[in-house]
């Protein structure tokens, strides 16, 4: 056996592996603390804070008497509050006992506090995670800025004809080919009208620069440039990384994106021969597009090839820091945006609309951090934002064992004036935790099998 020749791909295992444990220890660490400060505001007891599964690694107790503690599992977490028996808040019968006739100590157990702590509580975890969510879209908002109006070049991408042309850092772009470019505000009529230009190598750019009006030439406004590789695609496991240029597709010179998303979707799914600059250097690079079920403007999907890249300008253009509202107003925009489509995804998935593939599991979730991380903080703290949102929203479906089906149970309580009784929450629970288990195990398989 080649040993030496297993090292890259053993480091890119334990690269994909620290990346995977990093963001869902983020993430289960923001949901479990909701749990337990709103807890704790409300008055309930937390007896365990645990950060995984477990053997413990690390434990130590705060002032309130919480049990702090790592354990070496590190796929999930759980908050044990005061009465329960376990990780899914399972009533203690026994401790729950001991402190019955003592109604201040009830009153600090799960079990006995009323029915708004307890409601607030479990609500707590994904409301953690969909804040965070915001917060990090937010600031990847405060971060990138806003566009200027008009459009002004900040800085040029490399691109390999770039010494050719002489748009420059700090160019107010007036006009494109004789079309003056929308404000930023008719983002639509934008796009329009980059989509009608010309198919060429270089564009006529009408500019300010320095007070003076004066026409340059440019290369294509949305060249053929990959910005993004989308985890588990054709062009990840092709190699492809942010950076990359694509100039020819089976000996075909292509100067714009759409050049090469037309050859993509009407290709039939056949083996594609890339040309790629990267750095100065050309390469070829073979990859087979894959079938992606594309949500359309009308609630509906469409099955269209696609390789996995996501394309940008030319140049990076010039922006201004937003507002807090305005930022803000991102944050929940992209979160909302997030829950929105994976509740179509997911109906799509049930009415047999979209492949069950589209559904992925801990191996599937693990190699997109991996990816993910790869191409910069950024885009990995992003994918952070996106899978704490999937996640709080995960754990609001009403299924036993979920905290969706806790507020089941306590919207119960508030309709009736009682809790289930003790069997029959041992019974859903029992039911809850087998649709968990089934989920993950179909997901898993999703992993393994599919393509």
């Amino acid at each position: 056996m080649d040993t030496v020749g297993l090292l890259p791909q053993f480091g890119g295992v334990i690269w994909m592996l620290v990346a995977f444990v990093v963001a869902l220890s983020v993430i289960v660490a923001i949901h479990e603390y909701g749990h337990y400060i709103v807890g704790r505001w409300t008055g309930i007891k937390a007896d365990v804070f645990s950060l995984g599964f477990g053997p413990v690694l690390w434990s130590g107790t705060d002032k309130h008497g919480t049990k702090w503690q790592v354990a070496a599992l590190p796929f999930g977490g759980y908050v044990k509050f005061a009465g329960d028996a376990n990780a899914a808040s399972g009533k203690d019968e026994a401790a729950m006992a001991a402190v019955a006739d003592d109604p201040k100590a009830l009153r600090h157990t799960m079990h006995g506090a009323p029915l708004w702590a307890r409601t607030l509580t479990v609500a707590a975890g994904p409301a953690f995670n969909f804040a965070m969510s915001i917060l990090i879209f937010a600031g990847i908002a405060f971060s990138v800025g806003v566009q200027q109006d008009p459009l002004t070049v900040g800085d040029m991408r490399p691109l390999p004809q770039l010494a050719e042309q002489g748009l420059q850092p700090g160019d107010v772009i007036e006009a494109i080919n004789g079309q003056p470019v929308p404000p930023a505000e008719d983002a639509e009529a934008r796009a329009e009208m980059f989509a009608d230009l010309p198919v060429l190598p270089e564009l006529a750019y009408d500019v300010r620069r320095d007070g003076s009006a004066m026409t340059v030439s440019g290369p294509f406004v949305t060249p053929p440039l990959v910005t993004q590789v989308l985890p588990r695609s054709a062009a990840f496991e092709a190699g492809l990384r942010p950076g990359d240029v694509i100039t020819q597709i089976n000996g075909q010179d292509v100067f714009a994106f759409n050049q090469l998303k037309t050859a993509v979707e009407g290709g039939d799914g056949g083996t594609l021969d890339l040309t790629v600059w990267r750095e100065g250097e050309t390469r070829s690079v073979e990859m087979t597009p894959k079938v992606t079920d594309v949500p359309q403007d009308d609630g509906s999907f469409e099955r269209i090839f696609r390789i996995g890249i996501v394309g940008g300008s030319a140049f990076e253009p010039a922006t201004d820091a937003p507002g807090f509202g305005t930022a803000l107003s991102s944050g929940v925009a992209n979160t909302w945006r997030i829950i929105t489509g994976s509740l179509s995804g997911l109906k799509a998935m049930i009415v047999g609309q979209i492949s069950s593939c589209n559904l992925s599991g801990p191996v599937g979730i693990a190699q997109a951090s991996g990816a993910m991380a790869s191409q910069g903080a950024q885009s990995f703290i992003n994918f952070i934002a996106v899978l704490s949102t999937a996640v709080g929203l995960l754990n609001l479906f009403p299924i036993p064992a979920l905290d969706g089906g806790h507020l089941v149970f306590y919207a119960y309580e508030a309709v009736t004036g009682k809790p289930p009784t003790d069997k029959a929450l041992r019974v859903l629970m029992t039911i809850g935790l087998a649709l968990v288990l089934s989920l993950m195990i179909f997901a898993l398989g999703n992993d393994l099998f599919c393509p």
